[in-house]
């Protein structure tokens, strides 16, 4: 676990807090927000986990993981959102959210799509030792009717373990 970052699981009573951390200027370049009834119904379900991000006390993130009621070991890393990008936390928030998603759960692929226009997103991602997988090609259409293309990348259980025991 990353020192200083704890996750705790998401209620009803954070979403008003992941929404506004969706509505953050600039995210909506790089994640999809979604409306209140979505987020509700997803946090009902057990194919989803929702957490809140805190360092000292106070949210300065989410994540929101999808998958989890899946048989074959697949978990994914659905959103990681910062309240504040450029502070400094997101490689401590999803240390911590990577190895939620190992130690919590009988995932054996722990993986996640990033626009490939994210590029920092996705230096973090294989910085952690996630390996790019293949592109969707033109899988996100965006508001001015273009469309970008999604990276996919992962981790698998024998290399979270190999990284935790270095």
């Amino acid at each position: 676990m990353a020192p200083g970052v704890i996750l705790r699981r998401a209620t009803g009573a954070d979403l008003a807090y992941v929404m506004a951390v969706e509505a953050t200027p600039g995210h909506d370049a790089f994640i999809n927000a979604q409306p209140r009834e979505e987020h509700e119904a997803q946090l009902a379900t057990p194919a989803f986990a929702y957490f809140v991000a805190e360092a000292e006390g106070d949210p300065v993130g989410f994540a929101i993981l999808s998958d989890m009621t899946e048989l074959r070991g697949n978990r994914c890393l659905k959103r990681l959102a910062l309240a504040r990008p450029g502070g400094g936390l997101g490689r401590p928030i999803f240390r911590v959210v990577t190895d939620w998603a190992f130690a919590n759960t009988p995932a054996h692929r722990f993986w996640l799509h990033a626009l490939h226009t994210n590029l920092r997103a996705i230096h973090l991602y294989a910085s952690e030792g996630f390996t790019e997988e293949g592109r969707l090609r033109q899988a996100r259409p965006r508001e001015d009717g273009t469309r970008a293309d999604l990276v996919l990348m992962s981790m698998l259980r024998p290399e979270w373990e190999a990284r935790r025991a270095a």
